[in-house]
């Protein structure tokens, strides 16, 4: 009988052992590593395959519509933003995420750089270690309690954030249409609309996910309107603010500093102006990272492939739920539907 496939298209990380302690405890599973970075090459890697776990390599639609056998595309992280959805749930594939690997982690990391901005601890690291000893380069300082932090998008994540900045003395709003008014008030965060955040915010924290609704959503017009030139932190995806407009706004005062994870493109280009930009620090994508998240995430990923696969289930991270219905369950080896 043949083995069910299932291709981990690209990873970053020393090894697959995790996904392996989870697949290879199944004996009809055959796991399969690729190096995928292009099109072509996840077509000729996946085109068979039962399965799919999904890094950063591109699920366009091009590519869906080649895979002959897929009924689970499982996506290490939380974004989906590499693969087509409707083109997914068209052709019947479950796509699966981890929304709940990371939480602490991000809403840590974005504290970390609210707290680093602020406190201008870059800044006195650098002075002191290039010989000075003077606290007026940190010049000037102002206290957190009374401030306002908004928060784009209300999710797990921001609301973890929420929780560890009331001890700080802050206020918290927060801009998203899809979270009931009165649930956020129960957590004792106001909802505004995104215009309103930018014109009352002394610091804004970005947590939308990526979509083509939410590209660019922070851009000329949002910066136009911010009132106290907050500080912007994104520990979302790059995409969401518009970083042309960001640089215009860093450069012209309308928005102090940014702290930033993520970026437009990864790894940011060589010449970027956000490199020569005293007023913006830059992290490489490591918000989602500790070693206990990495685990979480792999093991959780493989799970998701293994429900659809050898449990007959939809995944217990499913994106996609109009696939419901459609999707074809199990590993059904050999029976060529596509």
């Amino acid at each position: 009988m043949a083995k069910i496939k299932v291709v981990v298209t690209d990873w970053e990380f020393e090894d697959l052992r995790f996904e392996e302690s989870v697949l290879n405890a199944f004996q009809e599973i055959e796991l399969v590593g690729a190096n995928c970075r292009t099109e072509d090459e996840v077509i000729e890697a996946c085109r068979d395959a039962d399965g799919i776990l999904n890094q950063y390599a591109p699920l366009s639609k091009r590519v869906i519509e080649s895979l002959r056998n897929c009924k689970v595309i499982a996506r290490y992280g939380v974004g989906v933003n590499t693969i087509d959805l409707e083109a997914a749930s068209e052709k019947g594939i479950c796509v699966a995420n981890v929304p709940d690997y990371c939480m602490d982690e991000v809403s840590d990391h974005a504290l970390a750089l609210l707290l680093s901005w602020t406190r201008k601890v870059v800044v006195a690291n650098q002075h002191v270690k290039a010989g000075h000893w003077d606290f007026k380069i940190t010049r000037p300082i102002h206290r957190l309690r009374d401030k306002t932090l908004g928060l784009v998008g209300f999710g797990k994540i921001p609301q973890s954030l929420a929780e560890k900045v009331k001890p700080l003395g802050m206020h918290v709003i927060a801009a998203d249409p899809f979270f009931p008014a009165e649930e956020a008030r129960r957590k004792g965060v106001t909802l505004v609309s995104l215009g309103t955040l930018a014109e009352q915010s002394d610091i804004i924290s970005v947590h939308a996910p990526l979509t083509p609704s939410t590209k660019g959503m922070l851009g000329k017009e949002q910066f136009a309107r911010m009132k106290k030139s907050p500080l912007i932190i994104n520990t979302a995806r790059g995409p969401v603010i518009d970083e042309a407009a960001l640089i215009e706004a860093l450069n012209n005062g309308q928005v102090s500093g940014a702290a930033l994870d993520v970026t437009e493109v990864e790894p940011i280009g060589e010449n970027h102006p956000f490199l020569k930009m005293e007023n913006v620090i830059l992290t490489p994508h490591v918000a989602w990272y500790s070693e206990e998240a990495e685990a979480e995430m792999r093991v959780k990923v493989a799970s998701g492939v293994a429900d659809v696969l050898i449990h007959k289930e939809y995944p217990k991270y499913l994106v996609n739920h109009d696939v419901k219905n459609i999707a074809r369950l199990g590993n059904g080896v050999g029976s060529g539907r596509y």
